[in-house]
């Protein structure tokens, strides 16, 4: 049962958080919320020593430092500076997190090329047209909805995750 939470609430709450910062440009804080409580309870179940799952919070507060002050100065919506703390919590203080913040920050590159280059297309007139989602990605007053980054990187490193990690160690061991 602890295995199949695992396996399920990051990966859900990450597609989720990129889905609906797609389609909304926000990110609930439920989502945040969620990866929270659910690290908090499920971390000792998995036998995580008390100085390591400390050691997971101490991520997500200093990625929330750092990522507070990108929103205090308008470079970061907060939605996404919840998500990442989150996720530093899930992924810990480690090399993982390093890996998760590289990785964010490359697809986050790409995807703001990707829409940049959208909004001035003549391809983003003809889209616009079909789907209100497309039309604000097409706006050139409005950010870029780099919670589709935030997700998609946390899919990816999530596997090398302590986590993760320790549910393949016990399903290897069935």
């Amino acid at each position: 049962m602890i295995e199949a939470a695992i396996l399920i609430i990051f990966p859900f709450a990450m597609a989720f958080a990129g889905v609906s910062d797609l389609l909304s440009m926000t990110i609930q804080n439920r989502v945040s919320l969620i990866l929270i409580v659910s690290f908090a309870i499920l971390a000792p179940l998995t036998g995580m020593p008390w100085d390591l799952y400390g050691m997971h919070f101490v991520a997500g507060a200093a990625v929330l430092g750092v990522t507070f002050a990108l929103f205090a100065l308008g470079t970061m919506g907060g939605g996404d500076a919840k998500l990442m703390s989150a996720t530093a919590i899930w992924l810990g203080w480690n090399l993982g997190l390093a890996e998760y913040l590289l990785t964010m920050s490359l697809l986050g590159g790409l995807l703001t090329v990707a829409i940049l280059t959208y909004r001035n297309s003549h391809s983003a007139v003809v889209f616009t047209n079909h789907f209100e989602f497309m039309q604000r990605l097409a706006r050139k007053d409005e950010g870029v909805p780099y919670g589709i980054a935030l997700g998609l990187a946390g899919l990816l490193t999530f596997p090398a995750s302590p986590m993760c990690q320790w549910v393949v160690d016990r399903l290897a061991h069935l």
